[in-house]
C-alpha cells in the first residue's frame, strides 16, 4: 500500500511538471517574436518601403499595422510631411555682382513614390538633389538681373526662383510647398558702394533744395527792391514846386510856434529871420 500511495504522489509530482516544458515554449516563442518583430507600426505623416532581401518592393505601407516576413523583409519609414531644406547659395548679377544668399525651401515627397526615392536617391536626397538644384536655380535667376533689380524686384526673383525650382524638383517626385529668401546680401565692395552713392544723392538734395531757398530768397529781395524804386518813382512823380512850397511854409508856421518871441544871442551882424511876406504871398 505504501508502494502504491508512494506511485500516486508520484504522478502528481509529474502532473505537476508536465505543463512546465509548454510554458518555457510559449515564453519561448515569444522572445523569438518580439526579438525578430515580424510586425512593424507606421506611424502618422511615414510611409514604409518593403526590401525583401534587399529589393525594393513595389508596395509602399501606409499608416498604421502591418505585418512583415522576419529576417527576408526590412521596413525603411519615409518621412512624407513638410520638411525643411537650408541652403547658402553664391550667384553673378546681371553686371557682374556677387551675391550670397541663404534659400529656405519647405518640400514633402511624393507618398505613392517614395520606393522610387529610396531605391533612386536614398535617404540623403537633401544632399544629393536639393541643395544643387537651389544653388543652380539661384545662379540662373540671378544671372537675369542687375544688382539694382535684384533689390527693387525682390518678390518677382523670387517667384522666377519658386518656380524654376518646382519645376526641377518635380522630375524627382519632390514638391516645392514653400520658398524664402531668408538672407540676401552683396559683396562688401558693393554694399560700400551703394552707401556712398545714397550719400552723395542726399548731399545733392540738399545742395538743390538750398538752391532753391537763395533763388527764392533772391527773387523775393528783387521784388521788394522793385517796389520800393516803383514806390520812389511815384512819389516823384508827384512831386511839384508848389508841394515844395507848401513844404517849406508847413515848415516855417512849426518853426514860428516854437519860437518863444527872443531873438539868438550871436555876435555876427546879421540876424536869422524867416520871411513871413514872401510866405504870406505863397499862400495867397
Amino acid at each position: 500500500m505504501a508502494f502504491i500511495s508512494n506511485g500516486a504522489g508520484g504522478a502528481g509530482v509529474l502532473n505537476r511538471f508536465a505543463g512546465f516544458p509548454r510554458l518555457v515554449l510559449s515564453a519561448a516563442v515569444i522572445a523569438v517574436l518580439l526579438l525578430l518583430r515580424p510586425f512593424v507600426i507606421v506611424s502618422a505623416g511615414e510611409r514604409g518601403v518593403v526590401l525583401r532581401w534587399g529589393a525594393v518592393q513595389e508596395g509602399i505601407l501606409g499608416e498604421g499595422f502591418h505585418w512583415r516576413v522576419p529576417v527576408m523583409d526590412r521596413i525603411e519609414i519615409i518621412d512624407v510631411r513638410v520638411q525643411k531644406a537650408q541652403t547658402d547659395a553664391d550667384a553673378a548679377s546681371k553686371d557682374l555682382q556677387d551675391t550670397h544668399s541663404t534659400i529656405a525651401v519647405n518640400y514633402h515627397l511624393d507618398p505613392e513614390k517614395v520606393n522610387w526615392i529610396f531605391q533612386t536617391l536614398g535617404t540623403a536626397f537633401k544632399d544629393r538633389i536639393i541643395d544643387p538644384a537651389v544653388q543652380e536655380v539661384v545662379k540662373a535667376i540671378t544671372a537675369r538681373y542687375t544688382a539694382v533689380e535684384l533689390i527693387t524686384q525682390r518678390e518677382r526673383v523670387r517667384q522666377e526662383i519658386r518656380e524654376m525650382l518646382k519645376t526641377r524638383m518635380a522630375g524627382y517626385h519632390i514638391y516645392v510647398d514653400d520658398f524664402a529668401i531668408v538672407n540676401f546680401r552683396f559683396s562688401q565692395q558693393f554694399a560700400q558702394a551703394i552707401e556712398a552713392k545714397q550719400t552723395a544723392e542726399q548731399l545733392a538734395l540738399k545742395a538743390q533744395r538750398d538752391l532753391e531757398r537763395v533763388k527764392i530768397e533772391a527773387e523775393q529781395k528783387i521784388t521788394n527792391a522793385k517796389a520800393e524804386a516803383e514806390a520812389l518813382r511815384l512819389q516823384k512823380a508827384n512831386v511839384t514846386s508848389e508841394l515844395i512850397q507848401l513844404r517849406q511854409i508847413e515848415a516855417s508856421i512849426k518853426a514860428i510856434d516854437k519860437w518863444n518871441g527872443i531873438l539868438p544871442q550871436v555876435t555876427g551882424s546879421t540876424v536869422p529871420f524867416i520871411d513871413v511876406a514872401t510866405h504870406a504871398k505863397a499862400m495867397r
